[in-house]
């Protein structure tokens, strides 16, 4: 029976390829919300960053499953990150409201964006290193999705009071920067990569993402201001939890 004819090396099926075109469409997402936030059209623009992490939380776990993770991909990925999470919602709040206030503005844009490379580039060494990882249910400092996730509470605030600002520019200003240093700090972070749920409480996990799913869609305001509130309350919770296991 002749031999069936190989593959060549140098071909990917559509199948492999998913994980980068979501990697892409994440970048597309990011740099359009940039163009409907300098159009004014708010709403819009958040909601594809929000969408841009949606898609940055699937694309990695889907290429390690379809086998298919490489080094250009893992680059793309976090440049797409930095796109979408560093310098998208900063500029977002920037055009929003801070118009009147602009040179200190900047310079809190500025530092969110610089505070989420370093975070990026900090990510980046520890997943190349290899020495040893310790303590691996936990990121050190605020992933950047959940920086800008955090950054942008804002504008929730606003959108679900009628579009009527509801704190001054300065606070605006000084929350932008205080978000930024939580990215490069050492404050332990959960990391939900390393969540594993009981076969017991499968069934109440599915329950309760979806009622999460069904309120973000119906609210989707009050629910981003209560996922943002929820996330502090986790690391301030998981910070109590290291000290307490730490002295102990």
């Amino acid at each position: 029976m002749p031999d069936e004819p190989q593959k060549p090396s140098g071909e990917f099926s559509l199948l492999q390829l998913l994980p980068n075109m979501l990697t892409v469409a994440a970048i597309c997402a990011g740099l359009s919300a940039i163009r409907f936030g300098v159009q004014g059209n708010y709403t819009l623009a958040v909601m594809l960053i929000i969408f841009a992490g949606v898609l940055d939380g699937v694309d990695g776990r889907l290429a390690r499953a379809l086998g298919s993770s490489s080094k250009i991909g893992a680059e793309l990925d976090s440049l797409a990150d930095f796109l979408n999470f560093g310098v998208a919602p900063p500029l977002l709040l920037y055009f929003w409201g801070l118009d009147e206030f602009r040179g200190v503005a900047w310079i809190s844009v500025l530092v969110f964006s610089v505070c989420s490379v370093m975070r990026l580039a900090r990510f980046n060494v520890g997943a190349k290193s290899d020495a040893p990882q310790h303590d691996s249910a936990y990121f050190e400092g605020v992933p950047s999705p959940a920086g800008a996730l955090l950054v942008m509470l804002p504008m929730y605030l606003s959108f679900l009071f009628g579009n009527r600002p509801v704190l001054p520019e300065v606070v605006i200003c000084i929350y932008m920067v205080i978000v930024g240093l939580l990215l490069i700090s050492r404050i332990p972070t959960w990391s939900f990569k390393k969540t594993r749920i009981s076969r017991e409480n499968v069934k109440f996990f599915l329950i309760s993402m979806t009622a999460t799913l069904a309120t973000l869609l119906t609210f989707p305001w009050a629910m981003l201001i209560v996922l943002c509130v929820g996330y502090v309350a986790m690391v301030i919770w998981a910070l109590l939890e290291r000290k307490k296991t730490s002295s102990g």
